[in-house]
């Protein structure tokens, strides 16, 4: 059963002294994809400024915003009502051998090698030697989400968003973010493209409707196996109508929701807020 889902993003800058200029770009709104259509969607800053849109390299669409009054802090909020669909099977898979035909190593180059965010590790190559060979692509990548959900503990504040998939391992525990850099980097290492998905999760499958709840941001991890398979290494959760997909890339950094420079300052402190409500 599909689902009709609000979700409103709030996000605060805060800084010591005034900041006299800022240059910024926002992923903050959801995809039209073929699970999920975008029933209304709006971006708005404070200090109030004229803002630009454009979609990435990778399909996200991108606010860009600079703000040129001088402010202590800087607001961006995001409101977006997205229908949702249930997971979806059937599709045809691939084999070893077409993974690894020039041409498909070609078209996923990029989503093959690893990252700064997501590199590999002699413990990992190991791993994936023995989820290769355990069987197919499909059943290789479920493996790789159910060992790093085996390996890694959810745990706030043990990480940062530079915290690569080996010093997460090393550390045993993480978030979201690490959970999908350490799922990546054994998939790309079998030979399987792989790209990060952020977006937000509702966080109550039983949700009510009209009842609003306190979320965050959220990924997980979209393997190439014929078609794009989704997967929640952190949740464990079937990706479905909970799920809401905002950006795609290669690793937290080409998904970032808020970022840019600024002149003056120096920061203060950051606040989120996400609030998260089923409308049908």
């Amino acid at each position: 059963m599909s689902w009709r889902i609000r979700i409103e993003h709030r996000t605060t800058h805060r800084y010591k002294r005034e900041v006299r200029s800022s240059y910024n770009e926002a992923r903050m709104t959801p995809l039209n994809t073929d699970r999920q259509r975008v029933l209304e969607a709006a971006v708005g800053v404070s200090p109030p400024t004229a803002s630009a849109r454009y979609h990435d390299y990778w399909g996200s669409i991108v606010d860009v915003f600079d703000v040129h009054i001088p402010h202590t802090e800087l607001t961006v909020s995001a409101m977006a009502v997205v229908e949702t669909s249930p997971p979806q099977n059937g599709a045809s898979h691939v084999d070893w051998e077409e993974l690894a035909r020039p041409e498909a190593r070609a078209r996923f180059g990029e989503l093959l090698a690893p990252t700064a965010r997501a590199p590999m590790s002699d413990e990992m190559t190991e791993v994936t030697r023995d989820l290769r060979s355990a069987g197919s692509p499909v059943e290789a990548s479920e493996g790789a989400a159910q060992w790093v959900r085996g390996r890694l503990r959810y745990e706030r504040g043990t990480t940062s968003v530079l915290t690569s998939a080996t010093e997460a391992l090393e550390l045993g525990a993480g978030v979201c973010q690490d959970f999908v850099h350490l799922t990546l980097a054994l998939l790309r290492s079998m030979g399987i493209p792989a790209r990060y998905t952020s977006g937000y999760l509702h966080p109550t499958p039983s949700a009510g409707v009209g009842a609003s709840h306190t979320g965050q941001s959220h990924a997980w991890v979209e393997a190439w196996v014929g078609h794009w398979l989704p997967m929640d290494p952190t949740s464990g959760s079937d990706v479905g109508e909970r799920h809401v997909v905002v950006a795609r890339g290669r690793d937290y950094t080409d998904v970032s929701p808020l970022k840019g420079i600024f002149h003056g300052g120096p920061a203060e402190g950051l606040d989120v807020s996400v609030d998260i409500t089923r409308l049908a």
